[in-house]
């Protein structure tokens, strides 16, 4: 691999966060950086009003609040400080329960919420061309596809000014993103094997648990 292939993968100092110049790796994409792209980014962080206050919110509670707030409490924490009224739930029927509960300590912080569920309009997978045999029950009757594109226009009808993911499955997590009109984050990303806790697969990709041997040589 030759250095201009190299990446942040290929970093073993993280120096850019503090900007100890003295130990950039000869390919580190900060010193190698194009400074019209990096001004480029400031500008818009400066001249954009939401995305720069978003910038802002973002880093003031990561300093205030470091190690100490779960995600949830981040999350009331930035909708708080965004002055966010109305927030968007868009969540798998899996997760109905967990969005249950999120939904109530969000109305007890006096945060006006919305939930959708992914299956609203209940509209079969072969309508989208799945085909039966792909379906979980195998074309035994009714499926409803997941509709993030539905739950993402209902809460752009809601006039919702942030939404929450929770839950839904890859690809359709893609397509809500890109569909809502308002920012959105993540709340929770699903994986059934693991508790919804993906990164466990990480943590454990260099152990005898790992699921991923051939691809790290791993005996």
């Amino acid at each position: 691999m030759t250095e201009k292939n190299l990446t942040c993968a290929n970093c073993t100092t993280a120096a850019c966060r503090f900007k100890n110049e003295s130990k950039y790796p000869k390919f580190c994409l900060t010193a190698c950086a194009d400074n019209d792209l990096v001004n480029e980014t400031i500008e818009i962080y400066k001249n954009d009003e939401v995305l720069g206050n978003i910038a802002r919110v973002s880093a003031e509670i990561e300093g205030e609040f470091y190690g100490r707030l779960t995600r949830v409490e981040e999350t009331i924490e930035f909708i708080t400080r965004m002055n966010y009224k109305k927030v968007g739930i868009a969540t798998c029927v899996g997760l109905l329960n967990e969005s249950r509960i999120l939904s109530r300590i969000l109305t007890a912080k006096g945060i006006d919420n919305y939930v959708v569920g992914c299956k609203t309009g209940a509209v079969d997978k072969t309508e989208i061309g799945v085909p039966n045999e792909l379906k979980l029950n195998r074309g035994c009757g009714h499926e409803s596809l997941c509709n993030p594109i539905l739950q993402a226009k209902i809460l752009e009808r809601e006039h919702t000014d942030f939404n929450i993911v929770m839950g839904l499955c890859i690809g359709h997590d893609t397509l809500f993103i890109k569909h809502s009109t308002v920012p959105t984050t993540v709340l929770v990303v699903k994986d059934r094997v693991l508790g919804h806790n993906p990164v466990q697969a990480l943590y454990t990709a260099n152990t005898i648990y790992s699921r991923f041997k051939k691809e790290l040589n791993i005996s």
